[in-house]
């Protein structure tokens, strides 16, 4: 039967048959979703209409209108029926006697009713007033009686929509924030709201309006459907409880699964987790438009002429190549080329991270449409650009949630899909699956100073439950799964093995230390025996906490955490053994040690620049590849002050460090038997454009070795012309003594965040410390530079305990002002 076949059987149909007529509807098991909405609206509106034009006679200036849900023609089987009787005013009385043979067989039949008796005028006042009322009018449908009285409603609705855009919309948009404050995330919640939580059908029928106002609109991909899914689910579950709800509660899932022919529960909440997540990013982008436009929109003419005459021209700058700030938006730079740069997806979303701003949506979509997959193994860069996303705190939430909304996720990584969405039917966890790793990691980022290796902590955190969206225990199949994409992503042999053990073992110190006697013998020995290294134990540590904090606030606390920090404790004292010798510096290249005799010779530095662009397949090859970095070989005479003096020059030039080494070399017999000189071997890359010239950096260099070129000045000028953004604070700074780490020096261990200047700033601090750089490993994980100092006395000797302690102190509260 169809919709227009029940417009035919339904015509001055009385009471008894709409109800009949509405009953075969509903149970008709080969109609659902859209065309039974549409069709129980056009029953109920014949139906009305029969009502109206029997009560009405001939009584002018008077019509009948639907508005709401029911004004959009989407009746579920329990919906209320949205309706006002507009009237002219000539004839009060007369109204109020067809309002009364109106509303009564509606209550007669036991349909919910919100209705309203107005003239347009009054309509008009009312919504003026009332921000609900105007949504509902904003989708007014005529019914019966005058249509030139509804439509001039309407349009007059519409009118003052537009009209009062740069009020309502702001309204709007508190009204969504206050409901998603009260009903949480729809995407998240194990017994969801379908309406009234975020994501949910409120802020669907919200973007219409936005849209309405003609100031901005949503992105449309997937929205209608998405919406269409969730009005679907909301109809099996009036038909399966028989009441008018929007509230799906865990007793009743199956059964609304079953009624719209889906596999189970969990197949249902995940359509209905994907359906919010297109909702509420759409709203995300929407109403950062809107607030976009009604800022330009505020800026007074005179200022407006001031800075162009005209419409204002955005200022661009610049966070990382090929990608530029923009208006409070992160949009690709007018020479980028997705099209030849596959990382460049990972690169913008670590800049807008680190810079705590949004992906612009069309960034992300000319990304998604045109960029190459990475090859396999990815280049270095692409991998330290994923690290330095998940490492950037709460702002990796959002900007991960733009690459997954247009599909780069799962480009990117491929078993991301099975975790995508993935609802976990256990009280204690608060998130999906995919989002509780991406708050693993955001979690985990807090914790960064705590290991050596943050950026294994930071993907152990993306990937330690990933093994949930296969059959059996998701630790095991996890571990094949890691092992496959920290391959895939570039980690080598030694780091793939520890990503897996990590993934295989995450739940091993929280069920150990809460569920055994850690007094016994046996149970400190298994868990070592599992972990392996103290490495491993150090990051095991650190996830632990990481997963326990995202999962929610019941699963950690401080009994919790002293329980895991005392195994920890004993796991370490296993493990620690004899420590063995520091190994032998490794012999100088023929090549350096030339370096080495010219820097002598000539007593001043010496550079050598060795482009080293990373290994790619044939068929990525460009005719023009840019080298992800270069080798950048130095050498000067041993004298204070050249740790910071090169930091501070390559700084000054903008060169990221990735990896550097300094160590003194002896010269040959032949050459001096007393002097040394210091080799530093460092892998530079430019934050912008191309290398300074070698002579130039070498010129610069010796200016600040004779302290003619002031650092510290320049340094301190560029920070000051650009003002500090809004991203996420990153945690204090780090500086801990390692115990017997050798015997010749005593090591010192810095973990901050990498920024410009970071490497002069520690050398500087400690040359005036008084103690000397012998050797030096220094390498930029992410966003977090983990290096370490091997320093001694002047006279070449390991720094007593309480003077080590006191330059770390020292240098700790340097980095943190």
């Amino acid at each position: 039967m169809t919709g227009t076949d029940v417009h035919e059987e339904t015509d001055d149909v009385g009471p008894g048959d709409y109800a009949a007529a509405r009953l075969r509807l509903l149970t008709e098991g080969a109609r659902s979703g859209p065309p039974r909405r549409t069709a129980l609206a056009g029953l109920t509106d014949d139906w009305l209409a029969g009502l109206f034009t029997a009560a009405a006679a001939a009584l002018p200036g008077v019509s009948l209108a639907a508005v709401g849900g029911y004004g959009r023609g989407e009746l579920s089987p329990r919906s209320d029926l949205d309706l006002v009787l507009l009237h002219d005013g000539s004839d009060p009385r007369a109204v109020a006697a067809l309002a009364d043979r109106l509303w009564y067989p509606v209550w007669d039949l036991g349909l919910a009713l919100d209705h309203s008796v107005r003239t347009p005028a009054e309509a008009r006042k009312t919504a003026g007033e009332d921000l609900k009322v105007h949504l509902g009018l904003l989708d007014a449908r005529h019914l019966a009686g005058d249509a030139g009285l509804t439509a001039g409603l309407r349009a007059a609705a519409l009118a003052d929509w537009r009209n009062q855009a740069p009020k309502r919309l702001p309204e709007l948009q508190e009204l969504c924030a206050d409901r998603a404050a009260r009903q949480g995330e729809l995407r998240y919640l194990l017994e969801p709201d379908l309406k009234e939580a975020r994501g949910g059908l409120r802020d669907a029928t919200a973007l219409r309006a936005v849209a309405a106002s003609w100031l901005a609109d949503a992105p449309r991909e997937g929205l209608a459907e998405a919406r269409r899914g969730l009005l679907d689910v909301r109809d099996a579950l009036h038909l399966a409880t028989g009441r008018a709800t929007d509230r799906l509660a865990l007793q009743e899932q199956d059964q609304v699964a079953a009624e719209l022919d889906l596999l189970d529960a969990d197949t249902l909440l995940r359509q209905v987790y994907e359906a919010a997540r297109v909702i509420a990013y759409a709203s995300d982008v929407t109403w950062r438009e809107v607030g976009r436009v009604l800022r330009s929109r505020a800026v007074r003419p005179r200022l407006r002429a001031m800075i162009g005459g005209g419409k204002p021209v955005a200022e661009r700058s610049p966070l990382a190549e090929g990608v530029v700030e923009q208006d409070g938006e992160v949009v690709l730079a007018r020479t980028a080329r997705p099209e030849r740069d596959p990382v460049l997806p990972l690169r913008a979303a670590a800049a807008a991270a680190q810079a705590g701003l949004p992906l612009s949506l069309h960034a992300v979509r000319r990304m998604a449409a045109t960029t190459r997959p990475l090859p396999t193994p990815w280049p270095a860069e692409a991998r330290e650009q994923l690290v330095t996303l998940l490492g950037s705190g709460r702002p990796t939430v959002d900007v991960w949630e733009a690459l997954e909304a247009e599909g780069l996720i799962t480009r990117l990584l491929p078993d991301w899909e099975r975790v995508r969405c993935r609802p976990q039917r256990n009280a204690v966890h608060l998130w999906t699956v995919d989002r509780h790793l991406i708050e693993t990691a955001v979690r985990a980022c807090e914790l960064t100073r705590r290991v050596s290796r943050p950026d294994l902590l930071l993907v152990a955190a993306l990937l330690h439950d990933i093994g949930k969206g296969w059959p059996g225990d998701h630790s095991v199949a996890g571990e094949i799964i890691a092992q496959d994409v920290a391959t895939r992503i570039g980690f080598d042999r030694a780091d793939v093995t520890v990503l897996a053990a990590l993934v295989r073992h995450h739940l091993l110190l929280i069920e150990t230390a809460t569920r055994r006697d850690l007094d016994d013998p046996a149970t400190v020995r298994s868990v070592a025996e599992a972990v392996g290294t103290q490495g491993t134990l150090e990051l095991l540590h650190a996830l632990t906490e990481a997963d326990a904090l995202a999962t929610g606030p019941a699963a950690w606390s401080a009994w919790r955490g002293s329980l895991v920090a005392d195994l920890v404790g004993r796991v370490r004292a296993v493990l620690a053994g004899d420590v063995p010798d520091e190994p032998e510096p490794a012999a100088p290249t023929a090549g350096q040690e030339r370096l080495a005799i010219e820097a002598f010779r000539t007593g001043g530095p010496v550079l050598a620049l060795r482009a080293q662009p990373e290994p790619v397949p044939d068929e990525e090859r460009s005719d023009d590849p840019e080298p992800l970095g270069v080798e950048l070989l130095i050498a000067v005479p041993d004298q204070p002050g050249v740790l910071p003096a090169v930091a501070g020059v390559l700084a000054v030039h903008r060169l990221t460090v990735r990896t550097a080494e300094l160590r003194a070399l002896s010269l040959p017999d032949d050459v001096d038997d007393d002097s040394t000189v210091l080799l530093l071997n460092w892998r530079v890359a430019a934050e912008y454009g191309s290398l300074p010239q070698a002579a130039r950096l070498r010129a610069d260099l010796v200016r600040a070795l004779d302290g003619s070129l002031d650092i510290a000045g320049r340094l301190a000028e560029r920070d000051a012309a650009y003002p500090r953004r809004r991203g996420w604070t990153a945690p204090p700074p780090k500086v801990t003594v390692a115990p017997a780490a050798s015997r010749h020096a005593t090591v010192i261990e810095v973990r901050a965040q990498d920024a410009p200047g970071l490497l002069h700033r520690i050398g500087t601090a400690l040359e005036k410390a008084g103690v000397r750089v012998r050797s030096m490993h220094v390498s930029t994980l992410g966003a977090n530079a983990v290096d370490a100092f091997y320093v001694t006395s002047g006279a070449g000797a390991p720094l007593p305990g309480d003077d080590a302690a006191s330059v770390a102190g020292v240098l700790e509260e340097t980095l943190r002002e």
